[in-house]
Parts: structure tokens; C-alpha cells; sequence
């Protein structure tokens, strides 16, 4: 991993930058003024994900990313200035905003499709200026507009709350039935609390280890299993979060005749996944969900200020933007005591990270 190689003037604004798979630098940051349509907003903090770690690894798909880039696809703050059509109302207001640079004309984009569009694909934080930068401009049509009395920091995860927002939609889960989520990470810990919403009789949750249970447990779920234990079956469905074949499987094992399926995970090229053959005898219902569409982040951003969802607990690391090489460190540590890990552009007034554990478990398949 390169180290930072140059920044801003002393005390000046800077951003990250990623020339090239392993190189990164601080550059200087210049805000781009609004043109007709867009809206620039000061970030308040930005998430890292494991597709900020592919692209700076260099293991994002091509076409999938455009270098050099500032990343950064997870982000809050607060509209500072507008471009002209762009209503003034949107001024000083706490938002967040969709990823997905949609053509807005296409038949999928018409029909609400927007992470389908058939101009191609064009994403903040990949292929766009993202979020780890004192300023983001983008599309004002993109932002969606949180309570006044909103937690910015806590509204930083909403992006990955929206991806699952979009599992549970497709889901469909109903009062009283049978749920399951494989995976613990911060998507699994998402899913748990939007099927949690849905009042089912039971709420299982599948990982690899015993260290995010009673998280679970405290967002609703109401059995815990590491994957080596016996597992129950017959769920009517399961929201597979963890991105390996084995959890695709696992997950598949775990439905009724007729159940449904929802794969957010993208394994690895070539790893051996669920049985063609099962899908079909077992009539099983798959859907899977890459990114968000407008309808799930308008949910995402309701059931959030309903006080429904709560992501907070799930940051463990709060940094400095120029700790960028850190936080990707941290990301694929494989260290159970990180969790969600938040960069912000100045340095927080209380930043959080948990003393390292003293024997901390070997890194393994995601669950």
C-alpha cells in the first residue's frame, strides 16, 4: 500500500485520490460549483465498504470503475449551494444521495429501474467524484432530504441500508412468517432490522462466528446459528448478505418448497454456487439486488426517521479523512471488533475505536 504522497497547502481542504490500484495521494480540494440541476453539499462523514477496498486493490470489474478517482459511495451532509432549477427550499438541508447516475430516459429508468438503466453504468465514488472530499457536487434529483433533527453520522450508512431496503422490498415478507438472514456483517445487521419491521414469528441469524449475536439479538433476532451448527429449514425467506457461494447455498437450504430468496452478495468469479437443479424442483423464488433504486432509498430514508433504524451501533472506527490508508487497512483486517468504519473530512471531536482484542481471530469466509 502507497503512502500519502503530497496533500493541500497547510490547513488547507484535501481530498483523496486513487491514481491506480495501491496508489493513492491527498490532493488539494477545490469545490466544484453547482451547475444547472446540481446541488454541492459539505460531507460530514463517508463509509468504507469492501467495494472502496476492491477498487483501491484493484479487483473491481472493468467497466466498474474509472481511475484516477476520489472514492466514496456512502456519505451524509448538509446542501450548501444550488444550481439554477434547483429548488432554494434545499439549502442548509441534511441529505443523503443515491450512487446510481441514471440516464432518466431509458424504459428501466421509466419503470423505477434506475440501478438497470440501459445508458450503462455510471456510479458516485467509482466512476463519479465521490464523497471523500471535503464537498461532493451531484445531480440535486439524486438527494434526499432527512429530518432536520437527523444524526449525520448515523445517516452515513443509509446507502447500505438502501441496498437492503431493496432485498426486503423484493422479499415481500408479511406479518407471522418465517425469516432468516445469512451473514453478519453491516448488511446483515440492516437486513435483521427491516424484516424485524415486518413482525415475523421467527427471526434467525446465520454467521461465522458468536461475536455479533447479541447485536443481533438486540435488532430483533430471535435465534442465532454459526454455520457449523445444524441449521432448521422452511423458512418462507432468507436475505443472503454475506457475498460468498457457501452463504448462497446455505441460504438456499434454508427455504421452504416455494420460498423466497434474495441474494445482495457477489461471490467470487467462478466459485460453485446454488444448484440449478434444486432451484427448479424445490420451485424456489430468487431475486437479487446490486445497488439501490429511488423506491428503496425513499423507504430507507422513512423507516430511518421513524426511528426504526438504527445504525449507529454498527460504527466502531470514526477518522480523519487523511487516514485513508488506515481505514482500508481496518476494512480487510478481518478483525471482529471492526465494524463499520466512517472518514470525515475534519477530524471528530470524539473518535471511536475499540481497543484491539488480544488474540484476534484469523480472517475467514464472510457469513
Amino acid at each position: 500500500m502507497s503512502a500519502p504522497a503530497g496533500a493541500g497547502p497547510a490547513g488547507g481542504a484535501v481530498s483523496v485520490v486513487v491514481e491506480a490500484p495501491g496508489e493513492h495521494r491527498l490532493a488539494p480540494h477545490e469545490p466544484r460549483e453547482p451547475a444547472p440541476g446540481e446541488a454541492l453539499v459539505r460531507v460530514h462523514a463517508t463509509g468504507i465498504c469492501g467495494s472502496d477496498r476492491e477498487l483501491y486493490q484493484g479487483n473491481r470489474p472493468e467497466g466498474y470503475v474509472r481511475y484516477p478517482l476520489t472514492p466514496g459511495h456512502e456519505w451524509s451532509g448538509t446542501v450548501e449551494r444550488v444550481g439554477s432549477g434547483v429548488p432554494a427550499a434545499l439549502l442548509g438541508r441534511k441529505v443523503v444521495g443515491e450512487g446510481f447516475r441514471n440516464c432518466q430516459v431509458c424504459d428501466r429508468c421509466h419503470a423505477g429501474e434506475s440501478t438497470l438503466c440501459a445508458a450503462g453504468y455510471e456510479e458516485t465514488g467509482f466512476t463519479e467524484p465521490g464523497a471523500m472530499a471535503p464537498t461532493l457536487t451531484l445531480p440535486a434529483r439524486l438527494l434526499h432530504v432527512l429530518p432536520d433533527d437527523a444524526d449525520l453520522t448515523a445517516a452515513a450508512l443509509l446507502e447500505p441500508a438502501a441496498c437492503i431496503a431493496a432485498a426486503a422490498l423484493k422479499a415481500r415478507a408479511v406479518p407471522g412468517e418465517r425469516v432468516a438472514v445469512v451473514g453478519t456483517g453491516t448488511l446483515g445487521m440492516f437486513a435483521v432490522q427491516f424484516l424485524r419491521a415486518a413482525s415475523p414469528a421467527e427471526l434467525l441469524v446465520v454467521g461465522t462466528r458468536r461475536d455479533r449475536e447479541d447485536l443481533a439479538v438486540r435488532f430483533g433476532a430471535t435465534d442465532f446459528r454459526t454455520r457449523d451448527e445444524e441449521l432448521p429449514g422452511g423458512f418462507d425467506v432468507v436475505i443472503e448478505t454475506a457475498g460468498s457461494a457457501g452463504a448462497a447455498r446455505t441460504s438456499a437450504a434454508l427455504l421452504r418448497r416455494g420460498g423466497r430468496l434474495v441474494l445482495t452478495g457477489i461471490p467470487a468469479p467462478g466459485a460453485a454456487g446454488l444448484d440449478p437443479t434444486d432451484l427448479v424442483v424445490r420451485q424456489l423464488e430468487v431475486h437479487t439486488v446490486f445497488g439501490a433504486p429511488p423506491a428503496a432509498w425513499a423507504h430507507t430514508v422513512r423507516v430511518f426517521a421513524a426511528g426504526l433504524l438504527d445504525p449507529l451501533p454498527l460504527v466502531t472506527h470514526r477518522l480523519p479523512l487523511t487516514a485513508f490508508a488506515r481505514a482500508i487497512e481496518l476494512v480487510g483486517s478481518g478483525d471482529p471488533a471492526v465494524g463499520k468504519v466512517l472518514l470525515h473530512p475534519e477530524t471528530p471531536e470524539k473518535p471511536e475505536e475499540p481497543e484491539e482484542p488480544e488474540e484476534p481471530e484469523e480472517p475467514e469466509e464472510p457469513y
